[in-house]
C-alpha cells in the first residue's frame, strides 16, 4: 500500500498527491466540474492547520470563497507539520480554538430578532453592522468568513458524535463551508503524544517505552547539520531556512546554537527561496535545506529570483535520489535535470561524507547559487584521493581502457564495486568522479575520453536532462563514442524498499555488472 491517497488502489482515493496545501485547489475544481455536469455530490476537501502556510491553500480559498458552489473545507488542526507549527498562522488558529463565545452569539442572534413580529427583519438588518464588530472583538480577524465561507467550530475531532453533528449541519448550510476540527497529533499512543515530530515517520521503535534503536551511523543529514555549525560559528551571516523541515533536514543543533540565525517559514518552499534571495540581497548567505521532492515547487523562485541575479543562495537538497517506501510524489529523481540547465547554478553531488563537508565549505566561499544533493540514509566514507579542499573538479578515480564510468554522488560507491566485479571479466573500466555536475568540469571529463573506448554515464536521477545528457554532449563533440546512460526511465517510480527498487529497474550492482557487460561484449 502506498503511504499516500493513490486512485490506483483504492475507489475511495479520488486524488493522488503526497504533497500539501493542494486539498481545495482540487476539491474546488471538482465542485467546478460537477456543477458543470449536471451531478449532485459533496465534495470535501481536509487539509491541516500546517499546510495553510501554502500559499496555494490561499488562491484556493479565494477562488472557492468568491463563488455560491457547495463545499466543504475540514480543517484538521492539531498544532503541528511534521515539526511544531509557528507564525501569525497558528497564532491565528489558537485564537480560534478558543472563540466558542463568538460561534454562539451567531448562532442565537439571527433566529431570536428575526422572530420579533414585524420589525425582526429590519433590526437584523441594521444590527449585521453591530454583530460584525461583535465578531472581530470576539474572534481577532475571522478570515474564513471574511473569505466567504461558512465558519463552523472548533469541534472536538476525537468526539465521533460531535463530528457527525457538524457535518450533517455543514452539508445543510450550502455554499462553501469550512468545518474546523481539533485534533492531537499521536492521540491514544502517549509516546507520539509527548513527542509527534518523531513519531511523524517512525522506524523501528520499542511500543512500551516509545524508544528506537541507538543509531551507529550517522546520516547525511546529520553531518550536514554539523557541518553547517561549524561553518557558522566562523561566519556570522550564514543563515539557515527550512520549509517545516527542521528535524528532518538535520537543523535541530543549528537551531539550539543559533536560534537568531534560523528560520523556518511553514510549509511554503516557494517563499523559504525568494525570502533566501533577499537576505542574500543584503549581504547574508542563506542557506535552503529542504528535500529534492518539495524543491520542485519553488522552480520559478530559484530560477529568477536567486540565479538570474546570482545570488549567494545555498541549496542542501536531502532526500535526493530514490528514496524508497515514499513513493512517486518524494523520489529526489529530477532535481538533477531541473538545476543544471538554470545560468549561474552550481550544482554538486558529494560521493562520500567527506566531500560534503568540502563542498559546504566550497558553497559558502563561492559567491553565487550552489545546490548540493545528497541521497537519504547513512554516511559513506571512501578511500578517495584525499584534496585540501573542493576546487571544483570532478576527479578521476581510476582510467580505464575498456571503458570509463562517469558516475555521480551516490553512485561512485557502486561503480567502483562494479568495476571490481568487471575486472573478475576480464574488463578493464574505470570510473570518474563526477562531483561538479553543473557547470561540467569539461577538461576533467575530456581528459577521460581521450584513454577510453566506451562511455557509461550512472546517476541516481532521470537520464532525461540529467548528468548523463550533459556527458553526451561533451562526447560528441570530441569526436563520439558509444555511450551508455544508466539512471531512472522518464517515468514516476512507485514506492518500494530502496534496494528493492535499484534491483527492479537493474541499478543495483548486479543489474549494472551485467548492463555494462552486454555493453561492452557488444
Amino acid at each position: 500500500m502506498s503511504g499516500f491517497p493513490k486512485r490506483g488502489e483504492s475507489p475511495h482515493d479520488c486524488f493522488d498527491t503526497g504533497h500539501s496545501s493542494n486539498s481545495i485547489s482540487a476539491a474546488a475544481g471538482m465542485a467546478a466540474a460537477r456543477d458543470l455536469a449536471g451531478e449532485d455530490y459533496n465534495v470535501v476537501a481536509i487539509i491541516g492547520d500546517g499546510a495553510l502556510t501554502g500559499g496555494m491553500a490561499y488562491e484556493a480559498l479565494n477562488t472557492a470563497g468568491a463563488g455560491e458552489r457547495n463545499m466543504i473545507v475540514v480543517l484538521n488542526d492539531n498544532g503541528m507539520s511534521i515539526s511544531k507549527n509557528i507564525g501569525s498562522i497558528s497564532h491565528h488558529l489558537n485564537r480560534l480554538r478558543t472563540s466558542r463565545g463568538y460561534l454562539q452569539f451567531k448562532k442565537h442572534l439571527k433566529s431570536k430578532v428575526k422572530s420579533i413580529p414585524n420589525v425582526g427583519e429590519n433590526i437584523y438588518t441594521s444590527l449585521e453592522h453591530f454583530r460584525d464588530l461583535v465578531k472581530y472583538s470576539v474572534v481577532e480577524g475571522v478570515f474564513f468568513e471574511e473569505m466567504g465561507f461558512k465558519y463552523m467550530g472548533p469541534i472536538d475531532g476525537h468526539d465521533i458524535q460531535e463530528m457527525t453533528e457538524a457535518f450533517k449541519l455543514a452539508k445543510r448550510a450550502g455554499g462553501p463551508v469550512v468545518v474546523h476540527v481539533i485534533t492531537k497529533k499521536g492521540k491514544g499512543y502517549r509516546n507520539a503524544e509527548l513527542d509527534p515530530g518523531k513519531f511523524h515517520g517512525i522506524g523501528p521503535f520499542e511500543k512500551e517505552t516509545g524508544m528506537c534503536p541507538p543509531k551507529r551511523t550517522i546520516s547525511y543529514s546529520e553531518l550536514f547539520g554539523r557541518t553547517l555549525c561549524s561553518l557558522a560559528e566562523e561566519d556570522q551571516r550564514i543563515t539557515a531556512i527550512c520549509a517545516a523541515m527542521e528535524m528532518g533536514t538535520g537543523l535541530t543543533r543549528f537551531a539550539a546554537r543559533f536560534p537568531e540565525r534560523m528560520f523556518d517559514v511553514g510549509i511554503a518552499e516557494a517563499h523559504a527561496v525568494t525570502f533566501a534571495a533577499g537576505m542574500a540581497s543584503q549581504g547574508f548567505k542563506p542557506v535552503v535545506a529542504i528535500y529534492s521532492t518539495f524543491l520542485q515547487r519553488a522552480y520559478d523562485q530559484i530560477l529568477i529570483d536567486v540565479c538570474m541575479q546570482n545570488l549567494p543562495v545555498i541549496f542542501a537538497i536531502d532526500r535526493a535520489g530514490n528514496v524508497g517506501n515514499d513513493g512517486e510524489t518524494h523520489h529526489g529523481v529530477f532535481d538533477l535535470s531541473y538545476l543544471s540547465h538554470m545560468p549561474n547554478m552550481t550544482v554538486l553531488a558529494p560521493a562520500d561524507g567527506r566531500e560534503l563537508e568540502e563542498m559546504m565549505k566550497y558553497a559558502v566561499a563561492c559567491g553565487g547559487p550552489v545546490a548540493i544533493r545528497y541521497p537519504r540514509g547513512s554516511v559513506k566514507q571512501l578511500n578517495l584521493p584525499k584534496r585540501n579542499s573542493f576546487d571544483g573538479k570532478s576527479t578521476i578515480l581510476k582510467q580505464g581502457k575498456d571503458a570509463e564510468i562517469f558516475a555521480v554522488g551516490n553512485m561512485v560507491p557502486v561503480a567502483l564495486n562494479v568495476c571490481e566485479r568487471l575486472a573478475l571479466l576480464g574488463m578493464d573500466v574505470g570510473v570518474v568522479n563526477i562531483s561538479i555536475v553543473s557547470p561540467p568540469d569539461a577538461e576533467t571529463i575530456t581528459a577521460a575520453l581521450k584513454h577510453t573506448n566506451r562511455v557509461i554515464t550512472l546517476e541516481d536521477n532521470v537520464i532525461k536532462g540529467g548528468c548523463g545528457d550533459t556527458v553526451n554532449s561533451i562526447v560528441l563533440a570530441e569526436g563520439g563514442k558509444p555511450v551508455l546512460n544508466l539512471g531512472w526511465p522518464q517515468a514516476f517510480i512507485e514506492h518500494g524498499n530502496t534496494e528493492e527498487l535499484f534491483k527492479l529497474y537493474s541499478l543495483d550492482e548486479d543489474g549494472i555488472t551485467e548492463r555494462i557487460r552486454k555493453f561492452l561484449e557488444r
